[in-house]
């Protein structure tokens, strides 16, 4: 049965601070209704690239999108691409490097910041171009999108939990409260999409490291968290899922056909 999708990415959250700083998420864990995964990103563990990992399931040397500074559109068939060619409907609120790989590149805030466009990969869409961009804006701008177009599928990308380890670092208040505050934004919309029937994915692109960066091989630059909710999924605790694998799995949840890897352990 096909299911409509949410996946979140919150940008730049590593791992051991998603371990214990997203008390509302791990609050559907302990009740069984949700369950919690190691995902070790791919590399370079830059955003850019990792953007385009989740949403087409190819390695940043396969893709070519190596770097932050590689502005052009993407040449994968992305989530948005499958979807639409299924006939469903797609949406994002999401940093404007989004636009710039699946919609267009490179981007004009003028004519890209508020997408309306049944032609596009992403159709529908709200695209911000300041890192500290409030997430709680951003977080209203998706579900607007939600209620107004009612998405198959819909891209949650917030950035302030990157921006303030970018100012901060790894080990600080600020990046540890960054994250705790998106776990409190997504607890004023988790259930909702719950009760529409989405299946709801919660990741990050990369972590982030002590140096107020990340690109290379450290944990904590490349463990980041997965937390899935809803019915389509399996709970399977024993699940290793792969960030290669987050588009196809994606793609199978919404019924969409596709060649891309996936876990098939993650769903029910």
């Amino acid at each position: 049965m096909p299911h409509k999708v949410i996946l979140v990415v919150l940008d730049g959250l590593a791992h051991a601070v998603a371990e214990h700083a997203m008390g509302h998420l791990h609050a559907y864990v302990q009740a069984g209704r949700a369950q919690a995964y190691r995902l070790e990103c791919e590399l370079p563990a830059l955003s850019r690239p990792l953007y385009e990992c989740i949403l087409t399931g190819a390695t940043p040397i396969d893709s070519g999108i190596v770097h932050n500074q590689v502005t052009r559109l993407s040449n994968q068939r992305s989530l948005f691409h499958l979807a639409r060619a299924a006939g469903l409907t797609t949406a994002a609120a999401a940093y404007h490097w989004v636009s710039e790989l699946y919609n267009r590149s490179p981007f004009s805030a003028v004519r890209d910041r508020h997408t309306q466009a049944a032609e596009l990969p992403i159709q529908y869409g709200h695209f911000y171009y300041a890192d500290h961009y409030p997430d709680s804006h951003l977080f209203v701008d998706a579900e607007s999108l939600r209620l107004r177009h009612d998405p198959d599928v819909l891209l949650v990308h917030p950035m302030n939990i990157d921006d303030a380890g970018h100012q901060h670092g790894l080990d600080s208040p600020q990046y540890r409260n960054a994250a705790r505050r998106a776990d409190m934004l997504l607890a004023d919309y988790l259930a909702g999409w719950l009760a529409a029937g989405y299946q709801v994915l919660v990741t990050a692109d990369h972590g982030m490291n002590n140096d107020r960066s990340h690109n290379g091989l450290l944990s904590e630059e490349r463990h980041v968290p997965l937390f899935v909710l809803g019915a389509g999924f399996s709970l399977d605790p024993g699940a290793q899922p792969r960030q290669t694998e987050l588009c196809g799995t994606i793609c199978t949840l919404l019924g969409v056909p596709h060649d891309k890897p996936l876990c098939q352990e993650l769903l029910r």
